[in-house]
């Protein structure tokens, strides 16, 4: 029989009370800034919501190109989801089902990565996508293949390489679609994945990708959810890639948008704006997790595969 520790419920309940203030506190501040009227005391502290939420939301919509920046927002947190999740769960399944030479080289390989984010390696990143064919271009110098193409051709050819990534969803997107973190994570979980069901299916016919599609993909539903909250919140919240790789205004993404409002010193602040352009940049990842929440807590918390 186990006994109940009411005090210990009490203390349990107490603390998880005052995590949710502590966290729900900032978001309950923004909408009560954000209901302020023009003109309100930048220093003031208000503990309750004025009358002007809908009017400062509808302001913010229409204040520089919001609805363009929510939706590259939403190209770059989608495209960064997907690539993610596909490539991890190739290379998950190549590391796990494969026998090949340097095996646990390449897997630790993309394991060590996770100490390299993009903020380390964020030079070298801005120069491939500045022109992503620069390697080639470099080996053609190397090899002096333009002076052989100009022999073979009678004049001189001049060979440039160039495709850069600026202003562009592929330059967005690319540089940040590998994870060392959910290639770990699904090959875990193959390596759950009893070996008779394998071999059961090389008995039916089943060729790799078969089984990988087939057997493999279903069973890694939840752990595809679970991972797509987290991948998606992880790009639209990405901040100094996008403010690099983009310079064109129709290119800026949401949270460069709200940093864009924040006063300066020739500006008047106008923080109820400010408050309510983060408020519209929060509303979808809300979304989606409120959409994910069940696939989000199975895919971590379910032990039955």
């Amino acid at each position: 029989m186990i006994e109940r520790a009411h005090w210990f419920d009490r203390l349990t309940y107490g603390a998880l009370i005052v995590g949710a203030i502590l966290v729900c506190m900032p978001i309950y501040y923004a909408v009560i800034v954000a209901s302020m009227p023009d003109g309100s005391e930048s220093d003031a502290v208000y503990l309750l919501p004025g009358g002007h939420l809908f009017e400062n939301l509808a302001n913010a919509w229409n204040k520089e190109g919001l609805g363009r920046q929510l939706f590259n927002s939403g190209v770059m947190a989608v495209g960064v989801t997907v690539g993610k999740i596909a490539i991890s769960l190739l290379s998950a399944f190549a590391i796990t089902y494969f026998r090949f030479r340097f095996r646990m080289t390449a897997f630790w390989l993309i394991f060590i990565t996770l100490m390299l984010p993009v903020e380390v390696r964020i030079v070298p990143t801005f120069e491939v996508a500045a022109n992503a064919l620069a390697p080639f271009q470099a080996i053609i110098d190397l090899l002096a293949i333009e002076r052989v193409a100009g022999w073979l051709a009678g004049h001189e050819v001049d060979i440039n390489l160039e495709w850069s990534l600026l202003d562009s969803y592929t330059g967005l997107i690319l540089p940040l679609i590998a994870s060392a973190t959910a290639t770990f994570l699904f090959r875990q979980f193959f390596l759950t994945v009893p070996e008779e069901l394998c071999e059961a299916a090389k008995i039916d016919g089943a060729g790799p990708m078969r089984f990988f599609f087939r057997i493999l993909l279903p069973m890694s539903t939840t752990s595809m959810a679970a991972l797509a909250v987290i991948l998606f919140i992880f790009g639209w919240n990405q901040y100094l890639w996008p403010l690099l790789i983009t310079t064109e205004p129709e290119m800026t993404t949401v949270v460069i948008g709200v940093a864009r409002t924040l006063p300066t010193e020739d500006a008047d602040a106008q923080w109820n704006l400010t408050m309510a352009t983060a408020i519209l940049a929060t509303l979808p990842p809300v979304a989606v997790v409120l959409l994910l929440q069940r696939w989000f807590v199975k895919g971590l918390v379910d032990a039955e595969k």
